[in-house]
């Protein structure tokens, strides 16, 4: 039968579950990777595991979250990070050497293997021909010790790319496109392949672009495949000797399809406040602007940066726009200061950071109130900017530069210059700042900081309870709105009880204190609507409000990734049999459940009743025997221990 290249990925990996769509498989895991806000919880996770050295092939700690020293937090957690890996034998990235993604890309990936990681953006690696996904740190952790990675089998969704990209329109574009067409919760229990002869317009580093934000789409991952633009790339890092071809066998079919012509594209916009709110730059055009930002993983390559650099040359921005350029690797940076377009940049009125996430993840450069921010990063839900109320709309970097120029959205095909030609850089060597890990840790201690804290034991849950509920929330719920990141919250990732205190405080700044009054009386529950969930891998949107005494989530239906690590913490997760009852429900309703062990063993379904009008409503949930287990030892963590 012949295959495509996710079902190769897939068959090579497959250590259990069978490749029909919907059924739970196991999968070797190859390469994992962890960044500072995520992977602090890992490091703490695998020590509590008792695991001396991980079982990969490569693993990698990153630090490019949390790089404001403004006090002894981030630095005392990057010496944490730096002694953890060195003692479970996992490469270290320096604060300053760049965004994991283009960094793992640049110097770790390699075609036919797998990568798992404890961040949602993780799957941009599926440009190198990997099958590269993003899941919760305990997931993560459980691959570095050695175990497989389990998840539904995805339909394969094909999408045939034809044509060439027009003047002025780049890979951000065709994201955008597919986001347009398909939604947030579009890619759903899907993979997304990408094929077809509009492949040999898009580099390795474009095809990065469209992979990156697969997670937008809510996909599993994205998959390209494996061919000379990829051997190209690995050349240019003096890796070519690790590249090996990877495509679709002919005649391979797939469960879904699509087909993007790429020369009908034009340059589009996401408007506030989803990735999918999508337009042409052309119909908004005109609106002012106060922020124009290019950077993150969603935009990470030297044309990126380098397109804007060459429309801005030798012209200044607008009065009164905040330009901030967001390197995303050293590596790059130094590509940019030779061929002079730092130069180009700041000549103009930008503002350099230095390579991180940074404003991405609402650590800096947050807009003004009330004030329309460009940004060619990979989300806008509602505050991730770092300010409150912020109106983020979604780019490319042509239109970023041109719009800084004028001072308002523009449509980058109205300049009065021809498209630049951005020549390939260079090959540059550069300090080593992707350590290595020592190949004796026997004698080496883990350095801790007295931010550094240890993980709650949880209690499994009940069976017979009743429980209030404490929220009422609608759709498209984030986990930038369940625990937002930036420079307030982030610090605390390895503090479960300090960063409690900001859980839901986009949604009810009243959650935590009244969360708090109900933990030592048997907990809460909250009920949400579609696509719960969406956006970050962070297990903290989980483990946080779990400590607040969180027991059940009853939704219309999860995002992937937040729904294993719901299971992963011992929080049930169930949706509504008929998504009509969500509108019974209301917040401070208490809901009786009874008999739960049992019940969720013996099907998928079952009833539950609100106490004041004995109402009953159908319940159900997803979980397999293995999710069930998990959540009858009240989580992974005890689930592991009991194995020992």
């Amino acid at each position: 039968m012949p295959l495509n290249v996710a079902q190769k990925l897939i068959k090579d990996h497959l250590v259990s579950g069978e490749m029909k769509p919907g059924e739970e498989i196991g999968l070797k895991i190859d390469q994992t990777l962890t960044q500072d806000a995520t992977g602090t919880m890992v490091m703490l996770e695998l020590e509590a595991m008792g695991i001396d050295k991980v079982k990969t092939e490569v693993s990698a700690q990153y630090v490019d979250h949390n790089l404001i020293q403004d006090d002894h937090r981030n630095p005392d957690d990057h010496l944490f990070l730096r002694s953890a890996a060195q003692k479970f034998g996992v490469h270290y990235s320096m604060p300053g050497n760049g965004v994991s993604h283009p960094v793992h890309m640049q110097e770790l990936s390699i075609p036919g293997k797998t990568l798992l990681g404890s961040d949602s953006h993780t799957c941009a690696n599926g440009c190198m021909g990997m099958l590269a996904m993003g899941a919760g740190g305990i997931d993560v952790t459980m691959a570095m010790a050695g175990e497989p990675y389990y998840i539904e089998m995805p339909r394969i969704m094909g999408v045939k790319l034809t044509g060439e990209l027009p003047d002025w329109v780049s890979a951000k574009d065709v994201i955008l496109e597919m986001l347009r067409r398909h939604t947030v919760n579009g890619g759903v229990g899907r993979i997304i392949e990408y094929y077809g002869p509009g492949l040999d317009d898009l580099s390795a580093m474009d095809r990065h672009v469209i992979a990156n934000m697969g997670a937008e789409l809510g996909a599993t991952t994205s998959v390209f495949p494996s061919d000379k633009e990829v051997k190209r790339f690995m050349e240019t890092q003096g890796r070519e000797d690790e590249w090996v071809e990877l495509k679709a066998d002919e005649g391979a079919e797939y469960d879904d399809h699509e087909e993007i012509n790429l020369s009908e594209l034009v340059p589009l916009i996401a408007k506030p406040t989803s990735p999918d709110n999508v337009v042409p730059v052309e119909e908004i055009a005109g609106e002012e602007i106060y922020q124009s930002y290019i950077g993150s993983s969603a935009n990470p390559g030297y044309r990126d940066f380098a397109v804007a650099a060459e429309i801005v040359k030798g012209k200044q921005i607008a009065n009164g726009i905040s330009f901030d350029i967001n390197p995303t690797s050293r590596l790059l940076l130094q590509q940019l200061v030779d061929n002079k377009h730092i130069a180009s940049l700041l000549s103009s009125g930008a503002r350099l950071h230095q390579a991180g996430c940074n404003g991405c993840i609402g650590m800096g450069q947050a807009p003004a109130t009330d004030q329309n921010s460009l940004r060619t990063t990979p989300r806008n839900f509602p505050g991730r900017s770092g300010t409150k109320e912020d109106k983020v709309f979604l780019c490319s970097p042509e239109t970023a530069a041109a719009s800084a120029l004028s001072g308002v959205i523009t449509d980058p095909r109205t300049l009065d210059m021809d498209y630049p030609e951005i020549p390939e850089a260079a090959a540059i060597k550069t300090n080593k700042m992707l350590e290595d890990p020592p190949e004796d840790t026997s004698d080496i201690e883990i350095v801790k900081g007295p931010n550094v804290s240890t993980i709650p034991d949880f209690d499994p849950i009940e069976d017979s309870f009743d429980m209030p509920v404490l929220l009422k929330m609608d759709d498209n719920i984030s986990t930038d709105e369940i625990l937002a990141g930036g420079s307030r919250v982030l610090p605390f990732r390895s503090n479960i009880p300090k960063i409690s205190t900001f859980v839901f405080e986009g949604v009810d700044d009243t959650y935590t204190e009244r969360a708090e009054g109900k933990r030592d009386s048997g907990g809460h529950m909250v009920v949400a609507g579609n696509n719960y969930g969406q956006g970050s891998s962070r297990e903290h949107a989980a483990l946080a409000p779990r400590y607040l005494g969180l027991k059940v989530v009853l939704a219309k239906d999860f995002a992937r990734i937040h729904l294993q690590n719901l299971i992963n913490f011992g929080i049930l997760p169930l949706t509504f049999d008929d998504p009509s009852d969500h509108g019974k429900i209301d917040e401070g309703d208490v809901i009786e459940f009874r008999n739960i062990h049992q019940a969720i063993q013996d099907g998928n379904t079952f009833k539950v009743k609100l106490k004041d009008s004995g109402e009953e409503i159908t319940v159900k949930h997803s979980m397999t025997k293995r999710h069930i287990d998990l959540m009858l030892a009240g989580g992974i963590i005890n689930w592991a221990k009991q194995r020992q």
